[in-house]
């Protein structure tokens, strides 16, 4: 199988999981893609963060996060993308008519690799790392996925622009991670590392339901605005 098949692979799968026939399903992919929803999620875990750490140790940690977002944000948008030069299905003269889009929406120019994947797949991989707890894994590469996924209903973005912007994110985040060892080794030397440096196992599980509760929470209002949104549009 050589590039152009899996090139056209590729362009089938994406006019098979684009778009449909739903008002109700175009408005919460449009919602589910927008960082801005997901905020109060990201602050809440933040807040965890802090909460159960002293001041430097939490603020490190923070950082680091923030590093890792920054990077895979480079790597996507200011390496890949101008690089490869691969155009969004949205700007793609050969199938651009036939993706279904969402409110007139189609994008910058160039989608590969997806900046979406990459940024959501090294933060979920970098905090998993960090808190390793088998539920908040689960829950953040749950969200990963599905911010990925809008990007494909919505016609921004190839599956393999999405698969490929994922395992470098993956990368970015296992890679991060391993600095972050190293440095918390270096910069905190009284203190033995741990993969979780919190008061105990039951004050994280109570705070990661806070957690869990602003995903459920994001999840509704998105299903609201969802509802909202497509009326709006279509009315």
């Amino acid at each position: 199988m050589d590039i152009q098949q899996l090139i056209s692979i590729d362009k089938d799968l994406l006019l098979q999981w684009s778009g449909s026939d739903s008002v109700f399903w175009d408005g919460f992919m449009w919602v589910a893609t927008s960082t801005v929803i997901w905020i109060p999620a990201g602050l809440v875990l933040l807040y965890i963060i802090i909460k159960n750490d002293r001041p430097s140790k939490a603020l490190f940690t923070v950082l680091m996060m923030a590093a890792v977002v920054v990077i895979a944000h480079v790597v996507a948008s200011e390496v890949c993308k101008p690089y490869f030069a691969r155009f969004r299905p949205t700007h793609d003269p050969f199938i651009m008519y036939l993706v279904d889009i969402v409110n007139d929406y189609r994008g910058d120019i160039y989608g590969f690799i997806s900046g979406h994947a990459t940024n959501t797949f090294s933060l979920s991989m970098f905090s998993s790392l960090v808190i390793r707890r088998k539920s908040f894994t689960v829950s953040m590469f749950a969200w990963a996925v599905l911010h990925t996924y809008t990007r494909i209903y919505l016609g921004l973005h190839y599956p393999g622009d999405i698969l490929f912007g994922a395992i470098v994110g993956l990368i970015v985040g296992m890679a991060m991670y391993f600095l972050y060892r190293w440095l918390y080794k270096r910069l905190f030397p009284e203190t033995h590392f741990s993969p979780i440096r919190y008061v105990s196992k039951r004050y994280v599980t109570e705070d990661l339901k806070v957690f869990y509760f602003t995903l459920i929470l994001t999840l509704i209002a998105i299903l609201l605005l969802a509802i909202w949104f497509g009326y709006r549009l279509y009315s």
